[in-house]
């Protein structure tokens, strides 16, 4: 009985946090259907456009298809973001509308768009809590983890972890294997499984339509190397709103939702044209405060409210040194690397 009133008075201070946010989240959650519509138009425009050019370039210069694959991969990544809006219900009032239009885009991003929702609301409701891991999110141990791991066991653990698995094989295997496959849900859940099938489905139905008009090799040539490079950009994004030194990680009786949100998601400070091709995900701790609001209205939110500017802020130079870091100390509160583990128990050695 004695340990029950901190327990209470902790809940209230969460609840009350949560009324607090919530007030002042609540003007940027409404979609803005014009804003939406002109979105979500240029977007598959720019895309539509690229995709032309790269075909049209296919048979002189293949290099220059290629060159134009890497713009052409930041307006899909563009689209997955409209989708992803529209597994949280933000970019349309409409519920039909949301899902719609999210099913559509899944054709064209390779993702099943209720088997994604299904694993991105548990990211969403578990991140940074140590004890809900390993749905929706990139797989970390801890220190004490790793090391009660057999060889074999941490073999594959730094396999997993090098940046060539991570951003190259993982993110192919993802869109291209397990989101055809269902891979871990589809007995447990139908309507995940309907949704891997039916996308597969459509898929087939347009490279079908597509290979009939430009031919089955040019089809390929142009939409692979462009899915390729953007399942690439997505993990890449993912990976550094989630895994800096410093990030969020708690046990789950000390776990909460806001300051999981505040301390363990970055805000990624990009150039302001690169904000605008990754609609705005950068400002990723508003995203997880209120997935309600739409991607457009982050950086509104982030700019009006000032307790959103103590965000722990990423930049380009800074992201690209945190591919070293792979495991939760949860003895000094950070993450660390291999390296800096084989430095701490070489003297014990």
């Amino acid at each position: 009985m004695p340990d029950q009133e901190p327990k209470t008075e902790n809940a209230h201070t969460r609840r009350e946090d949560g009324r607090i946010w919530g007030e002042r989240l609540a003007p940027y959650k409404h979609p803005d259907r014009l804003r939406s519509l002109r979105q979500i138009g240029t977007t598959l425009a720019c895309l539509a456009a690229l995709v032309a050019l790269m075909g049209i370039s296919l048979e002189n210069a293949y290099w220059l298809s290629l060159i134009l694959a890497v713009p052409t991969a930041f307006f899909l990544v563009r689209a997955f973001i409209v989708q992803h809006d529209c597994g949280h219900g933000s970019f349309f009032r409409s519920r039909r509308a949301n899902d719609w239009l999210g099913r559509c885009l899944g054709v064209l991003t390779l993702t099943p768009y209720a088997y994604w929702q299904r694993d991105h609301a548990v990211h969403h409701a578990t991140s940074g809590d140590l004890d809900r891991r390993g749905v929706g999110d990139i797989d970390t141990l801890t220190v004490r983890e790793y090391l009660a791991r057999s060889r074999w066991g941490r073999l594959q653990y730094r396999l997993y972890r090098h940046p060539a698995v991570l951003f190259g094989i993982g993110p192919v295997f993802l869109f291209f294997v397990k989101h055809r496959l269902a891979l871990g849900h589809w007995r447990r859940d139908r309507r995940a499984w309907i949704s891997v099938m039916t996308t597969n489905a459509a898929i087939a139905v347009a490279f079908a339509a597509a290979a009939l008009v430009f031919g089955a090799g040019a089809v390929a040539m142009v939409w692979v190397p462009v899915m390729v490079l953007a399942s690439t950009i997505g993990i890449w994004l993912f990976y550094v709103q989630h895994q800096f030194d410093d990030v969020y990680w708690r046990r789950r009786v000390e776990w909460d939702f806001h300051e999981a949100a505040m301390e363990g998601c970055s805000l990624y400070d990009l150039p302001p044209w690169l904000h605008w091709l990754t609609g705005w995900i950068g400002y990723h701790h508003v995203h997880h405060l209120s997935s309600k609001i739409p991607n457009y209205r982050l950086r509104d939110c982030h700019a009006a409210i000032r307790d959103l500017q103590r965000a722990r802020r990423l930049g380009l130079s800074e992201s690209l040194r945190t591919v070293g870091l792979a495991l939760w100390d949860e003895d000094n509160g950070r993450m660390i690397g291999f390296g800096d583990l084989r430095a701490r128990m070489a003297p014990a050695a």
